[in-house]
């Protein structure tokens, strides 16, 4: 079944948008039509490959490159041609929550023209709504450039993306440091784990994606005006500050699982110094119970009138005497 694709074409003067199939799109879809207007294609899902390989066919995409848009295990990366220049990135959306055990995370290819930029989403989410806004309101540079400085816009708008998942991650692990303190069961190191896993899975998205950048700061090609380069330059920049982030809360998440160790091995210690203080009374009385309980005939204390209440007066006191000596060293107060 066809889905719903959007296409924005616009100049410094007007904009419009239009809203229809990717059949429809794959038929009418020309953006030579107009060489002073950019357009805007964007795919919000890959399921209907014969329509958008009709259109890579109508604008000559190279048919390797067709088949790596339709590959979702292929890894970040960048290719120059003559006419157009492509390139995959993974994005990833922000979940609320501590109870989300992954990344939200989908492949992105762009294919971006002389006058046209093509983006194409594996599913329904909207990673784009500033960029939207800069070219319906005019805000910004966006109506006054082509779609080199679009692109820049939709890879920051991603990259924006990273940083309010770092963000929200940061969140969670604030929450992990409060429930360890109150929570010691097993299910608050797995939900470090988790959010240690989130935090692998964002840097091996993230790092890619610097290197991506660096290539967009070196490519030699018309498709890129040497005017917008420094913008893919501060975006580099940008994901390496990230990858500061994501480095310093791995580290918050180490420091977090050391507390929960810390804790589980600091009640063990009081388990065992309780169990260690009963015993300790309780040896001597052991003892007492164990002399006066051989089978021997010859016990002066067992003809004594009292010795029953003697030997209980005896255990009673060395307890009580216990019991101080263990108070006064401080071996009975819990610790803080």
């Amino acid at each position: 079944m066809s889905q719903v694709a959007q296409l924005y074409k616009y100049n410094l003067d007007v904009f419009s948008l239009e809203k229809n199939t990717e059949d429809y799109f794959a038929e009418n879809f020309n953006p030579f039509d107009d060489m002073n207007s950019t357009y805007w294609l964007n795919f919000h899902s890959m399921k209907n490959k014969e329509a958008i390989q009709k259109l890579c066919d109508k604008l000559c995409i190279d048919k390797l490159l067709q088949e790596d848009l339709f590959d979702e295990n292929k890894r970040t990366r960048l290719e120059e041609y003559s006419d157009y220049v492509f390139f995959s990135i993974v994005s990833a959306l922000p979940k609320e929550g501590l109870n989300n055990y992954d990344l939200k995370k989908e492949r992105i290819s762009f294919i971006i023209g002389d006058n046209y930029l093509i983006s194409f989403q594996e599913r329904s989410s909207d990673h784009f709504p500033t960029v939207r806004e800069r070219i319906e309101y005019k805000r910004g540079k966006v109506r006054y450039k082509g779609p080199d400085f679009l692109l820049f816009r939709m890879l920051e708008a991603i990259i924006d993306n990273y940083t309010e998942v770092v963000q929200e991650i940061a969140l969670n692990i604030e929450l992990l440091d409060k429930l360890v303190l109150r929570n010691q069961r097993s299910e608050v190191l797995r939900k470090v784990e988790w959010e240690k896993r989130k935090l692998l899975d964002l840097r091996k998205i993230v790092f890619p994606m610097k290197e991506l950048m660096g290539q967009l700061d070196r490519v030699e090609n018309e498709m890129i005006i040497e005017d917008n380069i420094h913008y893919f330059r501060e975006l580099k920049d940008t994901c390496l500050s990230l990858i500061d982030e994501i480095e310093s809360q791995k580290q918050m998440l180490e420091g977090v699982a050391n507390l929960y160790y810390a804790i589980q091995g600091q009640r063990m210690n009081e388990i065992m110094k309780v169990l260690t203080v009963t015993s300790a009374i309780f040896i001597p009385l052991t003892f007492i119970v164990g002399v006066y309980g051989m089978n021997f005939e010859n016990m002066p204390e067992l003809k004594w009138h009292n010795g029953y209440y003697m030997i209980w007066g005896v255990m009673i006191f060395i307890t009580i005497v216990l019991i101080f000596i263990f108070w006064k060293r401080g071996w009975l107060r819990r610790n803080n």
